[in-house]
């Protein structure tokens, strides 16, 4: 059985986690408006990681016979007008979940539930490279993103990105 702070709180890691993939869906689709099919790739890509990310919250307490409780999920209500916008947006948001999920491993950590910490060991290195990658995309935007055959090429790598399943066995 978990602790009741431990389980609350992984309980609202998942509507946080479909509330990125939400905000993410959100990006895409501005970047599809722009027509930066490779941007809105990425994010439609980032957002799958995000939905997947609330699956393995949700597996994980039932698993340990919790009850789930599924809240609404906010509208996103960023106004995008440039293209630098969302890069900027989602480093700001990784860095977010990275001090959620921080917290939940702090709460556990104080009641030694070294089975959650485990779990979240997976989500801490998962959240390493989800800021690495946002800062990566926004360093090389603001490097060329003024640059049209730069923009361009930047679009197009973004564009190979493909999805890949979480490998965090529960």
């Amino acid at each position: 059985m978990l602790d009741k702070k431990v389980a609350e709180l992984l309980n609202s890691q998942i509507n946080k986690e479909f509330y990125s993939a939400y905000l993410y869906l959100d990006m895409a689709n501005y970047y599809n408006a722009e027509g930066l099919d490779g941007f809105a790739n990425w994010f439609n890509i980032q957002a799958q990681e995000e939905r997947d990310h609330a699956l393995l919250f949700l597996q994980y307490l039932q698993n340990n016979g919790e009850l789930v409780t599924l809240e609404a999920i906010a509208k996103p209500d960023k106004v995008f007008t440039q293209h630098i916008d969302p890069l900027k947006e989602s480093l700001a948001h990784e860095q977010y979940v990275t001090a959620s999920i921080h917290a939940i491993y702090d709460a556990a950590y104080q009641v030694k539930d070294y089975r959650t910490m485990q779990f979240l060991d997976w989500f801490v290195k998962e959240q390493g490279e989800e800021e690495k990658n946002s800062e990566d995309n926004l360093k090389k935007f603001e490097l060329y993103g003024t640059d049209a055959k730069a923009l361009y090429m930047l679009d197009s790598e973004l564009a190979t990105r493909v999805y890949a399943a979480p490998s965090l066995v529960l």
